[in-house]
């Protein structure tokens, strides 16, 4: 008799489970109306997806082009507590067009009164970043290292309310046996609202990297980023673009690298500073905004 040689399976690519999503809203999910009158299939609390950002590892969707350039730029206008669409505007990017206390200033100046985005707010509101980025370094077992961009009060003043609305950070301490190797840091993210072709994409990428600076000015390793979704949905007119997606096979994710490594302060940051190396993708995929 000859031995069986047994070869193990291929592992599954990380991006199947977003795949996997949209198939299942796309054949199974509730027709619901929205707020932007385009209608969509919606699928509520589906499993969390999880992505590991170990070894450098960015998940940039491969199954189409993402707008890296755009999910930085934003980043860095959140991180610097900016309200201001305007100077996104200026560097070609145009993902909001209203002004308001969003993501960054809740970010930032928590609690703040919001007069416009002209105002510097320096010293007002709870900057959570900050306190965040405090407690992963002098606190990391602290089970509220939590990032909320959920204001109630300012929601009115809003161009849009908070989409991915919270986020924990988690610190995993090294074993006894090895009391010099890095900490690494894991983050869970709440999305209450997602829209699976065009948003979730842009997402991902964007918690990834964020995620990644705070490990940098942190000490730590990036480890993994969860993210749960509320609503998942899918805007009927997404339909057909995304059926042209899911016949694609991912490629392997890039990997992310500092152009700088002296970056101690999570404002220090530029666009410039981010090398994103060996993205190969599929092409663009149209798809219309709804608003």
């Amino acid at each position: 008799m000859t031995a069986t040689t047994m070869i193990a399976p291929a592992p599954i690519h990380e991006e199947q489970q977003y795949l996997d999503l949209i198939r299942r809203v796309l054949d199974t999910g509730a027709v619901r109306p929205d707020r932007t009158g385009t209608g969509t299939l919606s699928l509520f609390a589906p499993p969390s997806l999880r992505f590991s950002l170990a070894n450098n590892t960015l998940p940039l969707l491969t199954t189409k082009r993402t707008f890296l350039r755009g999910i930085v730029e934003e980043l860095l206008w959140f991180v610097r507590g900016s309200t201001d669409s305007k100077l996104l505007s200026a560097k070609g990017v145009k993902i909001w067009d209203g002004n308001g206390p969003v993501y960054g200033f809740q970010w930032r100046h928590f609690g703040a009164k919001y007069a416009d985005c002209e105002k510097d707010y320096a010293g007002e509101g709870v900057d959570q970043l900050r306190e965040c980025i405090r407690k992963i370094k002098e606190d990391p077992t602290d089970r509220r290292i939590i990032l909320s961009a959920w204001n109630p009060a300012d929601i009115p003043q809003m161009a849009l309310p908070p989409c991915h609305l919270l986020c924990q950070f988690y610190v995993h301490l090294p074993p006894a046996s090895t009391p010099d190797a890095k900490p690494k840091l894991s983050c869970l993210m709440y999305q209450r609202s997602a829209d699976l072709g065009l948003g979730i994409p842009f997402n991902i990428a964007s918690y990834a990297l964020l995620t990644h600076m705070i490990a940098h000015v942190t000490g730590t390793d990036a480890h993994e980023l969860v993210i749960q979704l509320g609503d998942a949905h899918v805007y009927r007119d997404h339909v057909e673009a995304l059926e042209v997606q899911l016949a694609r096979e991912p490629k392997p994710f890039p990997t992310l690298r500092w152009a700088r490594e002296g970056i101690v302060d999570i404002e220090g940051f530029e666009y410039a500073d981010f090398v994103v190396e060996g993205y190969e993708c599929h092409p663009s995929i149209a798809m219309k905004m709804s608003v």
